[in-house]
């Protein structure tokens, strides 16, 4: 079986290893555009050895941002500003992704550390939300949003498309649709927020046919031979478990032929009232084998995935086939450094770029 640093080819993409930087949110951005923090973050991140560096969740229109600080996507500005980045993490050796997706009701929020709830009703700084249903997310999150109409879906389908043109132009080599986290396309999938009466909403089949429909017209006009990925929640652990999964891989198995390539199994996080059990160490990773095993798509995770002996038993056993790292590769940017010699790898200065390996290696 592979391990954590054995190469990973998928499409016409080779990462050098298995360890991938997880999208995760920086709130920084200005009109959606991204700035020098993003350069130094993820260039950072590239540096420290992952094989994979993924951009944070970019908004493919205006009100699909979670925060006013959120990256966007939805014009050309936007995208040269991401340009710079993407050699960047090339340069470093790692390969570049982003995550593109819409927030729908959970939009229009403060950023975590100013409040991380809705902005209120009336300030400049928040718009209207929109989602399958009339429904709010609540605690929170209470502003109900606006019940998309048909027009409004085309429309937004319209922007993944178009993000993806923008994402494709300016190099990125992996896209991965946030279709988990109680964002839009997860809203569809929720029956508990999704109570349309047209063809999104009902049945299991209807309420995965946004999903179905976005990546089908994002695998058009994405190339053929770069990986095309989702992030979804395939369990909400609200008392229907069971179904939850099964729903999800009935929609995985149609997403394949659709022309998905890699599945990154996460939570749902639909309900407030979910009941998370967090203590119980790598959350996901069993329901990512299960998926794995009955999809046949290639899958990756992250939640709890600590240490390297973790991410690397989870891979050696089968069970995912890429590592995502979040909030460690915060704490150590060169996380992929320290794990290849926490597992005796020979030579592990390799995963540095050469001015960090000469010196680390020459004092180790």
């Amino acid at each position: 079986m592979p391990h954590l640093f054995d190469p990973f080819t998928l499409k016409g993409s080779t990462l050098r290893n298995r360890i991938a930087v997880s999208p995760m949110c920086m709130y920084s951005a200005e009109e959606g555009v991204a700035n020098d923090w993003h350069a130094v973050h993820l260039a950072g991140l590239a540096r420290g050895g992952a094989g994979l560096v993924t951009v944070e969740a970019t908004a493919v229109t205006p009100e699909g941002r979670i925060t006013p600080g959120c990256l966007g996507l939805w014009n050309d500005e936007q995208a040269q500003a991401l340009a710079p980045m993407v050699q960047a993490i090339k340069a470093a050796g790692a390969v570049p992704g982003i995550q593109i997706g819409h927030a729908g009701r959970k939009a229009s929020a403060n950023r975590p550390w100013e409040g991380d709830d809705h902005i209120p009703d009336g300030d400049p700084r928040g718009w209207t939300t929109i989602a399958p249903s009339a429904i709010a997310f609540g605690k929170n999150l209470p502003r109900t949003p606006r019940a998309m109409t048909l027009e409004d879906i085309a429309r937004v389908q319209q922007g993944f498309v178009d993000a993806a043109i923008r994402a494709r132009d300016v190099g990125f080599e992996w896209l991965m649709l946030h279709f988990a986290h109680g964002y839009l396309a997860q809203e569809f999938l929720y029956r508990g927020s999704n109570t349309r009466n047209d063809q999104y909403g009902g049945s299991a089949e209807n309420r995965a046919r946004f999903l179905l429909e976005t990546i089908e017209a994002v695998r058009a006009v994405w190339p053929e031979d770069r990986p095309l990925i989702a992030r979804l929640g395939v369990i909400e652990f609200d008392g229907h478990d069971e179904q939850d999964v099964s729903e999800a891989i009935a929609l995985l198995k149609q997403a394949k032929e659709k022309g998905l390539d890699l599945v990154d199994v996460s939570m749902g996080f639909s309900t407030p009232e979910a009941q998370i059990p967090w203590g119980n160490g790598t959350l996901v990773a069993p329901y990512a084998a299960r998926v794995r095993a009955e999809t046949g798509l290639p899958v990756a995770t992250s939640w709890n995935i600590r240490t390297a002996e973790n991410a690397d038993a989870l891979i050696r056993e089968g069970k995912i086939d890429l590592a995502m790292i979040g909030r460690p590769m915060l704490a150590d940017p060169h996380w992929a450094y320290d794990a290849a010699k926490k597992l005796g790898v020979e030579k592990p200065s390799w995963v540095l770029p050469a001015p960090y390996a000469h010196w680390l290696a020459r004092y180790a």
